[in-house]
């Protein structure tokens, strides 16, 4: 019975649920902030579409994959559809194309690496710490 529970999720453990350690971008004055935070420690924003399928696939990919602490980075996550305002701006203030789901890596005050859809789980995030 193992191996059939184990192929078909019979399984009556839950998974435990990740965290990260998500910093919630909200407001276009954090922009700033980010930027000049880059100079000193690593800067990355995901952007969310929570009503995007595809979004929450590439998010959940990223949240499995991800084995970074705080001190490493600071992970910032923007909710594009609640927070449309910041998403624009996000793309003027970093001179990065707006997509979503999108990843968007900063250091020393510019955009090192970003990337959306399935390109977001290739950037690994260690090169930029």
């Amino acid at each position: 019975m193992g191996l059939i529970n184990k192929l078909f999720g019979g399984s009556t453990e839950p998974k435990e649920e990740k965290v990260l350690p998500w910093i919630t971008l909200i407001n276009l004055e954090q922009l700033d902030t980010i930027k000049e935070k880059s100079k000193t420690k690593t800067q990355v924003i995901f952007k969310h579409s929570t009503r995007c399928g595809i979004s929450t696939m590439v998010m959940n990919q990223f949240v499995d994959a991800y084995d970074l602490t705080e001190n490493d980075l600071d992970l910032y996550y923007l909710d594009l559809l609640n927070y449309r305002e910041v998403s624009n701006e996000v793309g003027y203030a970093f001179q990065v194309m707006h997509e979503s789901p999108q990843l968007i890596v900063l250091k020393n005050g510019v955009v090192v690496a970003h990337g959306s859809h399935g390109g977001i789980n290739e950037i690994d995030l260690n090169l930029f710490i």
